[in-house]
């Protein structure tokens, strides 16, 4: 077992209790989602767990009014004249939910089913989620209607720079930093930071997740995908799972999903199915995620992969393969009640947000799957993110090592914490997870007088 792989990950107790046991017994689960909740939106779902944990907290109304909406959202108009010659006019949003504790953070979206709730779930759950992982930054998020597969580079450029010149007043350094998300990377980032540089100056630290050359940090493209695999290190003592004995299926094999596979690949582990917005494939013999992520960045399809064994399958298939680890990383609500029964892996590390539906994460906790909730399994991304942040105020880099190092002691930290206070009130992990998220959040509010 190679422990340099996720940077010395520290043999230390899980907290009292296996892991199992943090999420039965739950004491708040009087509000029941609505069935079939497959149709659930990122918004009702992030709401749900808000107000059962609000409930094991005993929030009053008006407290609660406060932290379910928004401090400012944000809507504007971007007219773009793509390759096709017409002017097309897609919707940018920025979402602000809470800085109690410190500037807002949060990545930026381009999709074409981007829409204001969806923005302002993922905004909420950023603030829950830097909370619990106690770095000094509250809760944004960002998105674009728009097809970003099927844009070109020049278009996709034009689309940012346009966004960024209408909502830079509302960011800063220290009032709200964007990150990258779904299809946004690098290079966008560096065109944002670029534009906002047009009329600020040169801000390095405007965005976080930023081409290494323009002050980004070692280990950020990786980080979430590496703070997958920490949590599965800690959960998998309790579990009894030893990596060389566990088969790992990614659903979602972009950035954070190919980047959990290679390293659970590299701890030992055996990557047995994955998915992406082509298709599936499985292979019990093991896929090698390398060679996956070779074929499709040269152009060709997940499903199309021909390494030994391997057979293309269904979405549905996907989730229900015999494995130990099944590690959700697309889209929110794709495990509900119509497939939860029949997942087979005693083991969920959510790395998308909001991927099982409320109705699902009770069927689950009945099957006794163990699930790592969003909140805690990727944060990975926000921690280097605030690394970043931090050097580029300094005007200084840290070695790719410490950054890892420096990942691994607040994510274990996270999890044990939210594990320690799962098993102290009888909650289910992720409602334990908000309900000290916002504890935090209600915290630093009261302090500074806003509430």
């Amino acid at each position: 077992m190679n422990d340099d792989v996720i940077a010395t990950v520290e043999q230390s107790a899980t907290p009292a209790g296996a892991p199992a046991d943090l999420d039965k017994s739950p004491r708040v689960s009087s509000r029941a989602p609505k069935d079939g909740a497959a149709e659930m939106t990122n918004f009702e779902i992030v709401s749900h767990y808000f107000d059962l944990a609000a409930d094991s907290l005993d929030m009053e109304p008006d407290l609660r009014s406060v932290f379910r909406s928004a401090y400012r959202e944000v809507q504007v108009q971007i007219p773009v004249r793509c390759l096709d010659g017409k002017i097309h006019v897609f919707s940018g949003y920025r979402v602000q939910h809470n800085g109690a504790r410190g500037p807002y953070k949060g990545g930026v979206r381009y999709h074409e089913e981007v829409d204001l709730d969806e923005v302002r779930a993922l905004a909420a759950l950023m603030t829950w989620k830097t909370a619990i992982a106690q770095i000094p930054f509250g809760g944004a998020k960002g998105g674009i209607n728009c097809p970003a597969g099927q844009l070109s580079s020049d278009e996709l450029q034009r689309i940012t720079r346009s966004f960024i010149d209408k909502i830079e007043k509302v960011l800063g350094p220290t009032r709200d930093i964007p990150a990258p998300d779904m299809n946004t990377n690098a290079q966008v980032m560096a065109w944002m930071m670029d534009e906002y540089g047009k009329l600020h100056g040169h801000t390095p630290a405007i965005v976080t997740g930023k081409p290494i050359s323009l002050g980004g940090s070692l280990g950020r493209e990786e980080a979430t995908g590496r703070g997958i695999v920490y949590m599965f290190r800690e959960a998998a003592r309790s579990l009894a799972l030893r990596p060389e004995e566990t088969r790992v299926v990614v659903q979602g094999f972009g950035n954070v999903g190919s980047w959990a596979a290679r390293l659970f690949c590299q701890l030992g582990c055996k990557l047995v199915g994955a998915s992406d917005v082509d298709g599936a494939i499985q292979s019990p013999i093991g896929i090698d995620p390398e060679m996956l992520l070779a074929h499709i960045r040269a152009g060709g399809k997940l499903p199309e992969y021909s390494g030994p064994g391997v057979e293309a399958i269904t979405a549905e298939e996907l989730l229900q393969l015999d494995c130990e680890v099944l590690v959700p990383a697309a889209l929110g609500g794709t495990i509900h009640a119509g497939n939860a029964d029949s997942i087979r892996a005693r083991l969920i590390i959510e790395g998308a947000n909001s991927p099982t539906t409320p109705t699902a994460d009770e069927i689950l906790n009945q099957k006794g799957t163990f699930v790592v909730p969003d909140v805690i399994a990727n944060a990975g991304g926000v921690v280097v993110s605030y690394f970043e942040w931090v050097q580029n105020l300094q005007h200084f880099r840290w070695g790719e090592r410490e950054v890892n190092e420096k990942l691994g002691v607040i994510l274990r930290r996270a999890y044990r914490e939210v594990g320690a206070r799962a098993l102290r009130d009888q909650l289910p992990l992720r409602v334990a997870a908000y309900a000290l998220g916002i504890e935090r959040v209600l915290e630093a509010a009261k302090d500074r007088g806003y509430v």
